[in-house]
């Protein structure tokens, strides 16, 4: 876009103002104005994200699937050394808060069930319907929260979306009732005791969610950056709430439990600080630790030079790819060479799975040769291989081909 003459001193500092001006006109009225005002699925109103990801197919061209594929292979040949990430100091929600939210709304029935429950709930009192469903995906996101947490996410939430109160000439009986009734939702009731329904029966649904977006995190192109203290689950809303202080004795207790080779020493120290860590904790520390050495180690397997290559599904509830260096081209296809590779595999949709029966039979195709999966050490011979086998310990794969 050409708004002036370059040899026009005026011109050139107005254009230059204009764009300084662009950037925060757009945050303030998407990112800190509509994302606060758009509640159908929480989850997608983050920091470069968009909520219209909501109406894509699940499979095909268009889907998810299709426009990470697409965006991977830009990224790889425009932006290789981009930064890719999932939680920031802007994020309106860490990234495991958006996990959970996501998975739970992969099982209609049990966010019906919320959503229905907070509806009445609000009515009773006095809350509109749309900030009640803001609520409850917020404490369904965030867990365990103490009340002031809550009230301070909630009064800039609702200022900010500046449709019932506003940081200026705001409404404070309209917050006291939102706070009210976000803190009933805490207590055991019809609301609370479907939350926690729903966090339970999709608890698996909830883990393979979090471990798949950071295996995509660590190993798509581009650099990865893991936000402080998001290397175990991390449930954080928006500032100043994720930048509260970090446990860092026990993520480095879990870091020298992964490299102990005397198990009595583990087990000494398990007795103190790791006692604090959720299985998940660990297995999401784990999968971080082994794939960031990884990329310490084979370099090239992430660089410049190395490749994106889809994996050929055929079910909705994989999505796969492989990185290589490049070895070619045959018909215009880039042909993955028998030297060293590594393959990420993660599951989809895990509560759609789970509610057809699982694995079962579902196939998952791979190059040909010998993958061993860093975390489990589970080998896999090349081709046709059963979902069963791929995901039988984690809902997430990353296999090196040496």
């Amino acid at each position: 876009m050409t708004v002036g003459q370059d040899d026009d001193p005026a011109t050139v500092d107005f254009s230059v103002r204009l764009q300084q001006t662009w950037g925060p006109v757009m945050a303030k009225g998407i990112e800190d104005t509509t994302f606060y005002r758009w509640h159908r699925l929480v989850a997608l109103n983050e920091v470069g994200g968009d909520p219209a990801d909501l109406d894509l197919p699940a499979s095909g061209a268009g889907s998810g699937v299709d426009l990470l594929h697409r965006w991977a292979q830009r990224q790889q040949a425009d932006w290789p050394e981009g930064m890719t990430t999932l939680s920031t100091h802007d994020t309106k929600r860490s990234e495991d808060v958006r996990a959970r939210i996501i998975a739970v709304a992969g099982d209609p029935e049990s966010w019906q069930t919320c959503s229905r429950a907070a509806r009445e709930a609000a009515r009773e009192s006095g809350v509109d319907a749309p900030t009640a469903h803001l609520v409850w995906q917020t404490i369904l996101g965030v867990g365990h929260i103490s009340a002031q947490r809550l009230e301070d996410y909630l009064l800039k939430a609702l200022r900010e979306a500046k449709q019932h109160t506003a940081w200026v000439d705001g409404d404070p009986d309209y917050e006291a009732r939102v706070v009210e009734f976000a803190r009933s939702l805490r207590d055991p009731g019809p609301v609370h005791d479907a939350i926690e329904a729903a966090v339970t029966k999709n608890a698996e649904a909830i883990r393979a969610t979090i471990l798949a977006a950071k295996a995509l995190c660590l190993t798509l192109p581009g650099l990865p950056d893991t936000y402080q203290g998001c290397e175990i689950v991390e449930l954080s809303l928006v500032d100043p709430d994720n930048r509260r202080p970090v446990d860092y004795p026990l993520r480095e207790a879990l870091l020298r439990s992964l490299d102990a080779v005397d198990s009595s020493a583990v087990a000494a120290e398990a007795a103190g600080v790791l006692v604090a860590a959720s299985p998940l904790d660990a297995e999401k520390h784990r999968l971080t630790s082994r794939v960031l050495r990884l990329r310490r180690e084979r370099p090239e397997l992430f660089g410049r030079s190395s490749s994106y290559t889809p994996l050929a599904v055929d079910d909705d509830h994989v999505l796969g790819f492989a990185r290589t260096a490049a070895v070619g081209l045959l018909a215009g296809v880039l042909r993955i060479g028998r030297e060293g590779a590594v393959a990420t595999l993660v599951t989809r949709a895990p509560a759609r799975l789970a509610a057809t029966g699982g694995w079962g039979e579902r196939l998952v195709e791979l190059p040909a040769g010998s993958w061993r999966d860093i975390v489990t050490g589970a080998v896999h011979e090349g081709g046709s291989v059963r979902g069963a086998s791929v995901f039988a310990s984690s809902p997430v794969a990353v296999l090196l081909r040496e």
